[in-house]
């Protein structure tokens, strides 16, 4: 009996930011993971020049890799940005997330944009996430970061997942305390448990969260975020039959021993879980946005200006992105 052959899945990426290394990590990592996975397509959103330019082989179009042009208005010259390319990179953004709502695609994978040059052409833009939320109509959505580590990694006994969602994302550390309420921590933590179980496939998640001062707390004598907010959310949490536990001091949240039987991370702010899980994953990781009714995933760097245009780019991130979407997209297939 031949095997039964997996399900094509359908992804779009949407190349980023034209004068950042966006174009050239999409057209590569789409390249890679095509060769990985026969059973894949990808359709590259962006200027079709821009990317044919790229493509070292020369022959983008095929069966398996198709480009959904959005032509740039104005030239682009590499790592130098330009405001007149805001609206370019919001059709791209647009465009996948209109395909993978109406079916079209089965998820959508974005390389890095420059924030700064939608604001300077009078959009408003915080980032990816919220744009994301937005234009799907949906009130909250999670950030969460995912790679997977090595056995022998920091002394493993067994491969594993290191997975870090955040409570809050894009703020000044000083309005994270007022932003975190017990309401919106227990629809993170919701968030989490539910998108580990439909789009992971991890039938009981097991997770742990943060505290946000140090010692998380000290009974109060710190701060009472964790009493007044942080413990009573996990209470509900748990309540509702979630595997959840904490608050732990963020300088101890990421032990070793954890990262064997941990789902999940929840830190409270961006930096707290961001800057330990960059350090392990070496700019491996791939981001994720929870509570969409889409499949979202994205590299975990930014346009890398300085060296955009000049071959030096890393497509690793792109790469373990795709590859995080093509297995998401499997497990939602698997469920319907």
């Amino acid at each position: 009996m031949m095997p039964q052959q997996k399900p094509r899945v359908n992804l779009a990426v949407t190349t980023g930011e034209p004068a950042g290394i966006g174009p050239e990590i999409s057209v590569a990592a789409a390249r890679q993971f095509l060769a990985e996975q026969p059973n894949a397509k990808i359709t590259l959103i962006g200027d079709a020049d821009l990317l044919r330019s790229l493509d070292q082989p020369g022959s983008i179009p095929n069966e398996r890799i198709l480009i959904h042009s959005v032509p740039l208005l104005f030239a682009v010259k590499p790592g130098v940005v330009n405001a007149d390319h805001a609206q370019y990179v919001l059709n791209t953004l647009n465009c996948a997330i209109d395909g993978c709502l109406d079916g079209s695609f089965d998820a959508m994978v974005t390389a890095p944009i420059q924030k700064s040059v939608i604001n300077l052409a009078g959009i408003s833009f915080t980032g990816h996430t919220e744009y994301l939320a937005e234009r799907c109509h949906v009130k909250r959505v999670v950030m969460m970061l995912c790679a997977p580590l090595a056995q022998g990694f920091l002394g493993l006994q067994s491969a594993a997942h290191l997975r870090v969602a955040l409570a809050t994302t894009h703020l000044p550390l000083q309005n994270v305390s007022q932003a975190l309420t017990k309401a919106t921590l227990l629809e993170t933590i919701q968030i989490v448990h539910q998108d580990l179980q439909r789009k992971f496939g991890i039938s009981h998640p097991h997770i742990r969260v943060a505290g946000l001062n140090p010692h998380a707390g000290e009974s109060g004598y710190l701060g009472r975020e964790e009493i007044d907010v942080i413990i009573p959310a996990i209470e509900s949490a748990k309540a509702l039959g979630i595997d959840v536990v904490g608050p732990f001091p963020g300088d101890t949240m990421f032990d070793l021993k954890a990262l064997q039987k941990v789902d999940a991370f929840i830190a409270m702010y961006h930096d707290q879980g961001l800057a330990p899980f960059k350090f392990v994953t070496f700019g491996g990781g791939v981001n994720v946005t929870l509570g969409l009714p889409i499949i979202r995933t994205s590299v975990d760097h930014g346009t890398a200006l300085d060296i955009a245009g000049k071959g030096m780019a890393d497509s690793g991130s792109m790469l373990e992105a795709l590859r995080l979407a093509y297995q998401l997209a499997l497990n939602q297939q698997k469920r319907s």
